[in-house]
């Protein structure tokens, strides 16, 4: 029990100190994490708790299309694109018990994850 309240203490710390995008790194990782695990409980037959992961996943999904700002342009509506597909993607595996369709959001997310942080690393060093 001490153990997790622990754990629960140290990540809320980190989210409220975190800037806003450090925040969607940790969102991409919540999503992939809980995306791993969702296969992994698909292929062990669990189905209950692949369908928690999933859905965990999706609705960091949905988070992530409902902060963008299609103001922005192009790059906006290219990653709404991504995640509703990422959606549909994720809709189908519950519906089909496919864990490949997870493992494909996975490496979508991933992909997104590194560019966010490559992006954030390369404004960092711009401005030191």
């Amino acid at each position: 029990m001490y153990g997790t309240d622990a754990q629960r203490a140290y990540t809320e710390a980190g989210v409220l100190t975190a800037t806003p995008e450090q925040l969607v790194l940790m969102l991409y990782d919540g999503a992939i994490r809980f995306l791993n695990q969702g296969a992994a409980a698909m292929r062990g037959g669990q189905v209950e708790l692949a369908r928690t992961r999933v859905r965990r996943a999706e609705a960091i999904v949905e988070e992530l299309n409902l902060s963008l700002d299609l103001s922005q342009g192009e790059v906006a509506e290219r990653l709404r694109s991504i995640y509703l597909f990422c959606k549909r993607q994720l809709i189908d595996a519950l519906l089909h018990d496919n864990p490949a369709a997870v493992e494909t959001v996975v490496k979508l997310l991933s992909e997104l994850r590194e560019g966010w942080q490559a992006a954030v690393a390369s404004a960092a060093a711009a401005t030191v």
